[in-house]
């Protein structure tokens, strides 16, 4: 049974404010509940309690762009408290991208400002006869008609545009953009102009419930248990974050990680065709570059001393982009750089610019364009299909076929603009033959910044996340970089299985605490994590107790999936791995082996306690994380497309 149900509960819980609003957009109608104190204690926050309430609310097998999907948004306990980088947000629905468990985390203002209106976690169901945006202002809530102002607008204007209606700088707004309103897959939601929900198409469930926005001002406090002992820990922790532990992130940012990928040989380039790059050897591609020549400012998210976020700007003097501005990190150096072959800094800052503005996941939207580079330079694609050349290394084109893309225009929207995996469909249905096999993505979410040749850890661990190609649900390109394991080897497979999974379940509570996974080195353990858990709600975990709810959130929404028609093939990468070697760099000549992949994955299976062969959780498991309500109900409903 689980450790959980034995933790007693204090008289009165803190930090949550355990307001839940329920938004039925069909008839307008908004009601208030509260959460309780169990579901707090067990559910955590932000992951947790999208995971619980998908799986209770989400009728399987609906279609995700359809009035019946489910939309929630959560955060956890810790906004407004002075806990380091604890400004975050989720937002939680049926991918449209996979049609599996869909989650994107954003930071900026949104959670400090929803918090000080009060609310957990707010509830979204059917579709408004007309575009509406969300308000919520302390206790008055009410959705507002937007299809004159608003609608049809780019997010940095939606934003703008709603500060200026009600006066109030602070107000936060997370919006989405045209891509989002048409119904794009790769749709995200933008908030504080450089902050993105973006992964698994969470703006295109926004657009198809005609929901714009969603804006908060609040101005309640919080309290906290343990007022005195909480203030020393999070002083201390703040403390760390402002020294050596988050360095790489103040001074450089993540574009630090093109040169160490670059050097293990990890570093995507031309599609994933090679690992490492020359324009990083010489240094016009670097993070060192993008500081000393393009950087201008660096901002901070509420409640954080790190300060991540590295502004570019172009010079007045650019012919084509003059005084662009733009948010850039390691991501977006891989999708629209490295894997595009572009090294022109000004053509990544105008399409990344593009994607946060019109409302498209940038990670998803660079892989998109990496893979119609090389369908151009294979024949697959040409010109006379999309008016332009696209070959690796374009740079106005480039940035002419992502706004194609995001706004569903001419061939690159209609083909591309609903990312790799229906790219690969449309072109085949066209007889470009085996134009899927470019479409760099895991269970239909675009790949991020890490080459998978002879990272046979991380192979798995990216695999067998719960919403799709990502690194960020256990970190496990850190087994192979740190050597750990033998990266190039098949060896220990249940003791990499328990490795991935000692890092998986810890993520999952700080996805629904929701801290920044950039403060993961400043707390001195699990336990220590725990703790300022406890200091703040009163809930008393350990470090046992939180690792096993962790563990339980992520068993649930792998559940999600497996109702939703997953199966044990969804969980591999993408063909080329196995079949195209690269030709230079640490992992020259290296393929992925199948067996040895496949002995891997078991391994993971079995050390989570699954079933090794299917991969699904055993009965024994769910009971032992209390999930006993699961037991019975993971026939698949017919999801998968």
């Amino acid at each position: 049974m689980s450790k959980a149900k034995d933790i007693s509960l204090p008289s009165e819980v803190k930090g949550y404010s355990q307001v839940r609003l329920d938004v039925d957009l069909t008839d307008g109608k908004i009601s208030k509940s509260t959460l309780s104190s169990e579901f707090c204690r067990d559910w955590i926050g932000g992951y947790g309690f999208g995971a619980k309430i998908l799986w209770d609310e989400l009728k399987p097998g609906v279609d995700p762009l359809g009035p019946e999907n489910v939309f929630v948004y959560a955060h956890g306990p810790f906004p407004t408290t002075i806990l380091p980088t604890s400004s975050k947000y989720g937002v939680f629905a049926k991918s449209p991208l996979t049609n599996m468990f869909g989650m994107a985390i954003s930071s900026g203002s949104v959670g400090a400002q929803a918090r000080r209106a009060g609310i957990n976690t707010i509830v979204i169901k059917g579709k408004a006869p007309e575009p509406v945006y969300l308000v919520v202002d302390d206790d008055d809530y009410y959705l507002e008609p937007c299809e004159k102002t608003v609608w049809g607008k780019g997010a940095f204007e939606t934003e703008e545009l709603l500060r200026e209606e009600f006066q109030d700088h602070r107000l936060a707004v997370m919006s989405i953009g045209p891509a989002g309103e048409r119904l794009s897959r790769l749709a995200c939601i933008t908030n504080d102009r450089n902050r993105q929900a973006g992964r698994t198409g969470m703006g295109a469930v926004m657009g198809s419930k005609n929901l714009k926005a969603i804006a908060f001002r609040g101005t309640k406090g919080i309290k906290v248990a343990h007022p005195v002992e909480f203030y020393k820990i999070a002083k201390k922790l703040i403390k760390v974050a402002n020294g050596p532990a988050t360095a790489k992130y103040r001074d450089l940012g993540t574009p630090a990680g093109l040169t160490s990928y670059n050097k293990l040989g990890m570093m995507p380039t031309r599609n994933y065709r090679e690992g490492t790059w020359e324009e990083i050897d010489n240094g016009a591609f670097s993070g060192d570059t993008l500081n000393q020549d393009w950087v201008v400012k660096k901002v901070a998210c509420s409640q954080c001393s790190i300060a991540c976020d590295h502004i570019a700007r172009v010079p007045k003097t650019h012919p084509e982009y003059p005084n662009l501005v733009a948010s850039i990190d390691v991501e977006m150096c891989y999708s629209f750089g490295t894997n595009t072959g572009c090294s022109d800094w000004p053509t990544v800052f105008k399409c990344v610019s593009l994607c946060d503005d019109l409302g498209i996941d940038a990670i998803s939207g660079g892989v998109t364009a990496s893979m119609a580079c090389e369908l151009f330079e294979v024949g697959l694609i040409t010109k006379k299909d999309l008016g332009y050349e696209l070959p690796f290394g374009s740079t106005t084109n480039l940035a002419r076929f992502t706004e194609e893309m995001i706004l569903g225009k001419g061939f690159a929207g209609e083909i591309f603009g609903d990312g790799c995996r229906q790219a690969g469909i449309r072109l085949e249905e066209k007889g470009r033959k085996n134009a899927s096999y470019y479409g760099m993505h895991i269970k239909g979410l675009e790949m991020p910044a890490f080459d998978l040749h002879g990272m046979t850890s991380f192979a798995v661990g990216e695999s067998v996340s719960i919403r799709g190609a990502c690194h960020l649900r256990n970190g496990s390109y850190g087994l192979d970089a740190k050597g750990n394991f033998d990266r190039f080897g098949y060896d220990k497979p249940l003791e990499r299985g328990k490795a991935i999974i000692g890092l998986e379940d810890i993520y999952a509570i700080i996805d629904s605490y929701i801290i920044c996974k950039f403060t993961r080195g400043i707390y001195e353990n699990d336990a220590e994590m725990a703790k300022v858990y406890e200091l703040v709600t009163g809930i008393p975990h350990t470090e046992e107790s939180i690792n096993e709810r962790g563990a339980a959130i992520l068993n649930l929404s792998k559940c999600f999936n497996i109702r939703e028609g997953w199966t044990r093939a969804d969980d591999h990468p993408p063909e080329k791995f196995f079949k195209e070697a690269h030709t230079k760099g640490p992992a020259k000549g290296v393929v992925l082996q199948e067996e040895g992949f496949q002995k891997l994955l078991s391994g993971y299976y079995e050390a989570r306690g699954w079933d090794p062969k299917t991969g699904i959780p055993t009965d024994e498991t769910l009971k032992s994380l209390g999930l006993d309500f699961v037991i019975g109900k993971l026939k698949p409903a017919g999801g998968k497309k």
